[in-house]
């Protein structure tokens, strides 16, 4: 039977019901996944030709094997297909990229003095969310805004139990102390419900609440209060009057803007909140044949997966499943979300400005692009390199006296860092220091056996830790360009009227194979800058990798060494004796009466500490 005619044959024994088909290449790897209401419908359309998106011959071309997987409804097949791109990531599907993370303020009201902070995944159902915001900044900025309009506390929870006298936020005026009870708890819930108002948009209702909040105290005769009420009015008021983009109304709306240049797409939302425009979030530009509507469905479905929901949507055409979308966005929000083609009118102009934002977007992308080309071209050149750099991979060390070393691996893909292929290693061969053979090792086990060769090799280090790396390639049998790069002072005499001067200047030194000296590339700023990064991002890699290696070692005890004493028991023995100077001072017969020890388990721990010492 020929593949053709297998295919065919699972065409018409296709369920004529809603669900998910999974296309599979030759070798068995799922290259696209999709949804329909009528299966068999939806696979007849790629053979008979209706299905008419340019990506359609391409995908067909290579399919091997068909699968399906019925569901309920069509809302079921939008959740299951969603799931099995996330899994699978299909070649052929649009996966969208962020090009930003993005950040909320949150707030759990479940608090008895509850704080407002920053959060990048949404863990806590109880807590109100508020965002996205665009960028870290824009978020650091709100939440610096808000905490001096409305002065929460920011300390930690644990902070907050322990503390024993205010903090200097207190000091500075910036927070009322709620852990050592200077504000009662009835006036703090009113400031946190002030900042949830806030940050919810009814700012106009909150500085007319406060207004009679504060001509209460003044008649009160409490004027210290009602000062402070009035300074909160004064910078709200401000505030609102900053916010100039209004768009009128008071719906949160997303609106999602597409261009496009032949097979590249770019997507930009704007965020409009309250009727004003608050800011914006792109995404990676996309290369795919598939038409503005699959584009837009996915980014619908990805998307919102992990974002806060607005009331309304904004599209710049029609989706064919966009009442199941509808319907599926609706659950997530458990309030009806409405999604929109506006042909006129405001929402017109804001669709029209978001295209036109993610074609500024495209165009600076482009630029980009062009630059990091530029960048890997003249490092060829000037490093006569065998290949054009595209996939450079950097090695760096980091130990302090021999412990706790670890060497680092990161990739560079055209110019970008790829950290799905970054790796770390532990050392294992030695624990003196010894840079040479540590990197001597991490390269051998990086390249021992190795598939996926990179174009360049960079190694943090100068003309020693490069002629090492040479050595293990060398043993290996390995052809690569391998170069080394060292920040080195460098002298300078500069000749200003009569008077000869030295100078020292700190500067990135290029060790290359079978060359005496190094190269600089100052000339050439891009291609420096890139190397610099690379060797910035392995260096930060491994100490990162160190540094939290250094803290567990610390933080072990030698009440780990002894078998069958886990972290609860751990936790209930230094609890029960203070310290572990104690526990091993300890009898079998005082380590017995301990709870969930018992005599057996208290000999091995007996026996266990007779051969450490106790610092």
């Amino acid at each position: 039977m020929t593949e053709n005619t297998a295919l065919k044959e699972k065409m018409t024994s296709a369920p004529r019901s809603s669900g998910v088909y999974i296309m599979h290449d030759v070798q068995g790897k799922v290259i696209y996944v999709g949804k329909a209401n009528d299966l068999k419908n939806r696979i007849a359309s790629y053979f008979t030709g209706k299905d008419t998106r340019p990506m359609a011959p391409f995908l067909m071309a290579r399919v091997s094997d068909i699968e399906f997987i019925t569901t309920a409804t069509g809302k079921e097949a939008l959740i299951l297909e969603n799931n099995l791109i996330k899994k699978h990531r299909p070649r052929y599907n649009v996966i969208l990229r962020d090009d930003k993370t993005y950040y909320h303020l949150s707030l759990d009201p479940s608090g008895k003095f509850p704080r407002l902070q920053l959060v990048r995944k949404r863990t806590n159902n109880a807590a109100l969310y508020f965002g996205p915001y665009p960028s870290g900044l824009a978020a650091k900025e709100t939440l610096r805004f808000v905490l001096q309009v409305f002065p929460l506390r920011t300390c930690r929870n644990r902070d907050f139990q322990l503390r024993t006298r205010p903090c200097l936020e207190f000091q500075m005026g910036r927070c009322f102390a709620p852990c050592k009870g200077l504000i009662e708890e009835e006036a703090y819930r009113k400031l946190a419900d002030n900042a949830v108002s806030f940050l919810q948009g009814r700012r106009r209702e909150l500085i007319a609440d406060l207004k009679k909040q504060m001509e209460e105290a003044a008649g009160e005769l409490n004027y210290e209060e009602a000062a402070h009420l009035r300074d909160r009015i004064g910078a709200l008021n401000h505030a609102l009057e900053k916010q100039n983009v209004d768009w009128g109304g008071d719906q949160d709306q997303d609106v999602f803007g597409v261009y496009d240049e032949g097979d590249t797409y770019q997507l930009c939302i704007l965020f409009v909140r309250c009727g004003k425009l608050i800011g914006s979030k792109s995404f990676t530009p996309v290369k795919t044949k598939a038409d503005v509507a699959e584009i837009i469905s996915s980014a619908l479905q990805q998307y919102y997966d992990a974002s806060n929901l607005p009331e309304e949507i904004i599209l710049p055409c029609n989706l064919p499943d966009e009442n199941v979308i509808a319907e599926w966005l609706s659950d997530k929000k458990e309030k009806k979300v409405l999604v929109t083609v506006p042909q006129r009118g405001a929402k017109k102009a804001l669709l029209a400005m978001a295209c036109a934002n993610a074609g500024e977007l495209l165009a600076s992308a482009r630029k980009k692009d062009e630059q990091k080309k530029a960048a890997l071209t003249i490092l060829q050149e000037k490093l006569a390199l065998t290949h054009l750099p595209c996939r450079i991979e950097c090695y760096d060390i980091s130990n302090i006296s021999g412990k706790n070393a670890v060497g680092s691996m990161v990739v560079f893909q055209d110019g970008e860092p790829d950290k799905a292929g970054y790796r770390r290693f532990r050392i294992k061969t030695m624990d003196e220091p010894d840079d040479y053979g540590m990197m001597r090792e991490v390269l051998a086990r990086r390249f021992t056996g190795a598939e996926a060769m990179p174009d360049l090799v960079v190694i943090d280090g100068g003309r020693g830790q490069l002629n090492v790396a040479l050595s293990v390639l060398r043993d290996l049998k390995i052809k690569l360009d391998v170069i080394g790069l060292a920040k080195e002072e460098r002298t300078y005499i500069s000749n200003k009227g009569n008077i000869r001067k030295k100078i020292e200047k700190s500067e990135d030194r290029v060790y290359l194979p079978r060359r005496k000296d190094a190269v600089y590339l100052s000339a050439w700023p891009q291609a420096l800058a890139l190397l610099q990064r690379v060797r910035d991002e392995a260096h930060r890699f491994a100490v990162t990798y160190h540094h939290n290696l250094k803290q567990k070692n610390d933080l072990r005890s030698v009440l780990d060494e002894i078998p069958d004493i886990g972290k609860e028991r751990k936790k209930i023995l230094l609890k029960h004796f203070g310290s572990v100077r104690q526990v091993k001072n300890s009898s079998v017969d005082d380590l017995q009466n301990v709870p969930g020890i018992g005599k057996e388990l208290a000999e091995k721990i007996y026996t266990g500490l007779r051969h450490y010492k106790c610092e």
